[in-house]
């Protein structure tokens, strides 16, 4: 079985067309004879988050930790239990693309590392900004670039490093070099990019929405700089 883990905190606006997306690319993988499900961990949820996912009809898990980390790590045992043999990790504020899963067994790999891009930038986010991070970024096979919002690892290899790590942020980073230091094999492409927010008010904190911000703040700073 193929799971799909997705932690959320307040996230009732965004949620549901994280939550179309994946059940499109689960849609598809089940052609090919996969099985899928899909979990959304709730930790400390105040909106209607739970309401999105119970209309989309896909289980949830709740936990009270404020942490990225602990929320991936419970959900993934949770489904580690259920029998998974991959674990697919997005976020509740992105959306898959539909070949998302299909093409992470394709791959035939321990892991599968994605990219990310975001299609709707914020009007304050300034042409300079969106520059100076699309020179940073490479869109290409072969990258290295570590996104919790479009990861995947198997099982044996996940539960062979110790899983999901409960920090507050770069779970996804100390799991995955984890797993480069056991020996796993990991597929670093962009052939199944992840759409993702550009918003500030980031829910992780040092995450991406975070990056962003700071990159815009070193933005504005090198005119002053340059005097």
């Amino acid at each position: 079985m193929i799971a799909v883990v997705i932690p959320a905190h307040n996230e009732a606006r965004r949620l549901g067309h994280c939550l179309r997306a994946v059940q499109a690319a689960a849609a598809q993988a089940q052609t090919l004879g996969h099985q899928v499900e899909i979990l959304v961990v709730l930790d400390r949820c105040q909106d209607g988050t739970a309401a999105v996912a119970k209309r989309f009809g896909v289980a949830t898990l709740s936990v009270n930790a404020g942490n990225v980390g602990i929320a991936r790590q419970a959900g993934a045992r949770h489904m580690l239990e259920r029998g998974a043999r991959w674990l697919a990790c997005t976020d509740a504020d992105s959306r898959v693309p539909a070949h998302w899963l299909s093409w992470q067994m394709q791959c035939a790999a321990d892991a599968v590392c994605g990219t990310v891009h975001i299609e709707r930038w914020q009007p304050w986010q300034t042409a300079s900004l969106r520059a100076l991070y699309r020179s940073r970024y490479e869109a290409r096979e072969g990258h290295r670039h570590i996104h919790g919002a479009n990861l995947g690892v198997c099982a044996r290899a996940y539960e062979r490093v110790g899983g999901f790590q409960p920090l507050a942020a770069h779970e996804d980073v100390h799991l995955v070099q984890a797993l480069q230091a056991s020996g796993a094999q990991i597929v670093w492409t962009a052939r199944h990019s992840v759409a993702t927010s550009s918003r500030g008010d980031a829910r992780a904190r040092e995450g991406f929405g975070d990056y962003l911000v700071n990159l815009d703040t070193s933005d504005q700073a090198e005119p002053a700089a340059a005097h």
